[in-house]
C-alpha cells in the first residue's frame, strides 16, 4: 500500500512553539489551582485531575524541548539528525501517563476504604476552570497533532483532561445534591482507567519506531513485489524497512540483477527508487549483486542465511528459480 503523507498539517515552527508555550503556562496555573483546591475541599478527584494536568504540563515542556532539538541538522555525532527525539518524548509522555493512572487507582481504592468529606462547590468551580483550560490547550494543539506523534501525545493528554474535568464537575454536583461522597473516588478510578486506556493504546507507535519497525501502514510484501517487477531485477533479499523519523521511511536491501539489469545498472537503480517513492520511502540504500554471484539461501528480511535458523522457522527464502 503506498504511503501517503499529503494530509499532514505543517505549521510554522515559531507559531507552533508559541502555542505550546501558552499551553504550558495555562496548565501550570491550572495545576497549582487544582492542587490547592483539592486539598482545601478534600476532593481526591480534583487532585487526580490536577496530577493529570501536571503530567500534561511536564509533557508540554518535554515536547517543547524536543521540537527545538529535532530541528538541529545532522552532524558527525548524530549522522541521522535529531528528529527522533520527538519519538523519545512521546514515549516518555505515554509512560508518565501510565504511572499516573496506576497511582490514581491506588489512591482511589484507599479513599473507598477511608472516606473523607468533600466540598462540592469548590470541586465544581475548579472543575469548570479546568475544563476551559483543557479546551484551550486541546484547541492549540489540534492542528499540530495531525503530523507529529509528539504533539499527538499532548493532544490526547488534554482531550482526556477535558473529559476528566467534565467527570469532576458531575461528581461535584452529585456531592452537592445527594452528599454522595463515594462518587469522588469512583470518578478518580474512572479517570485513571481512561488515562491507562489512552496511554496503552498509543504507546505502541513510538515503541515500534524506536525498535526500527517498518511503518505500520506499509505493506512490505507489496514493496518487495514492486521491486521484483522492475526490469532487470531477478530478486531481492536482506531487506530492512524502518522509519528514520516519524514521516520518513527508509529501506536498505540487496538486489540481485540479471545480465540485462547489470548492463544498465544506473537505469535499474533509478527505476527501483522510483518504485520505492510510491510507498513513501524517501531514503534507500541498495547493494547490487550479479545473478551469477548472488548470495545463496539469503533471508528475505533481516540478514544472514535461511539455514541458520537458531531454533526458529524463518520465512522468506530469497532464492527463486
Amino acid at each position: 500500500m503506498p504511503h501517503d503523507h499529503a494530509g499532514h498539517a505543517h505549521l510554522d515552527p515559531a507559531r507552533g512553539d508559541r502555542r505550546v508555550s501558552i499551553a504550558i503556562w495555562a496548565n501550570a496555573l491550572l495545576t497549582a489551582a487544582q492542587i490547592v483546591g483539592g486539598i482545601l475541599s478534600g476532593s481526591l478527584a480534583l487532585i487526580a485531575d490536577a496530577l493529570h494536568n501536571f503530567s500534561d504540563m511536564a509533557s508540554l515542556v518535554i515536547a517543547f524541548v524536543a521540537r527545538k532539538i529535532a530541528r538541529r541538522p545532522a552532524d558527525e555525532r548524530m549522522t541521522f539528525g535529531y528528529g527522533r527525539i520527538e519519538i523519545v518524548a512521546a514515549l516518555i509522555n505515554y509512560t508518565t501517563l501510565i504511572l499516573v493512572g496506576v497511582y490514581l487507582i491506588y489512591e482511589g481504592a484507599m479513599r473507598f476504604i477511608e472516606p473523607t468529606e468533600v466540598a462540592g462547590w469548590t470541586v465544581v468551580i475548579l472543575g469548570g476552570v479546568a475544563l476551559a483550560v483543557d479546551g484551550l490547550t486541546a484547541g492549540l494543539t489540534w492542528s499540530m497533532q495531525k503530523g507529529s506523534v509528539n504533539i499527538r501525545a499532548l493532544f490526547l493528554h488534554n482531550l482526556s483532561d477535558a473529559l476528566a474535568s467534565v467527570a469532576v464537575i458531575v461528581g461535584g454536583a452529585l456531592i452537592i445534591l445527594y452528599e454522595a461522597t463515594w462518587v469522588d473516588p469512583a470518578i478518580t478510578i474512572c479517570i485513571a482507567l481512561y488515562i491507562l486506556y489512552l496511554a496503552l493504546t498509543e504507546i505502541g507507535g513510538p515503541m515500534r519506531t524506536l525498535m526500527l519497525g517498518s511503518p505500520p501502514d506499509m505493506d512490505c510484501t507489496a514493496v518487495i513485489d514492486a521491486m521484483r517487477r522492475v526490469d532487470g531485477v531477478a530478486d531481492v533479499h536482506h531487506v530492512h524497512v524502518w522509519q528514520m523519523q516519524e514521516h520518513e521511511a527508509a529501506l536498505d536491501c540487496h538486489v540481485v540483477l540479471d545480465e540485462d539489469g547489470w548492463q544498465r545498472i544506473e537505469a535499474t537503480k533509478a527505476a527501483l527508487k522510483d518504485a520505492l517513492s510510491g510507498f513513501g520511502i524517501t531514503h534507500s540504500s541498495l547493494e547490487f549483486e550479479d545473478i551469477h554471484h548472488a548470495h545463496q539461501q539469503a533471508r528475505l528480511f533481516g540478514h544472514g542465511d535461511t539455514n541458520k535458523k537458531e531454533g526458529v522457522d524463518v520465512q522468506g527464502n530469497a532464492g527463486r528459480p
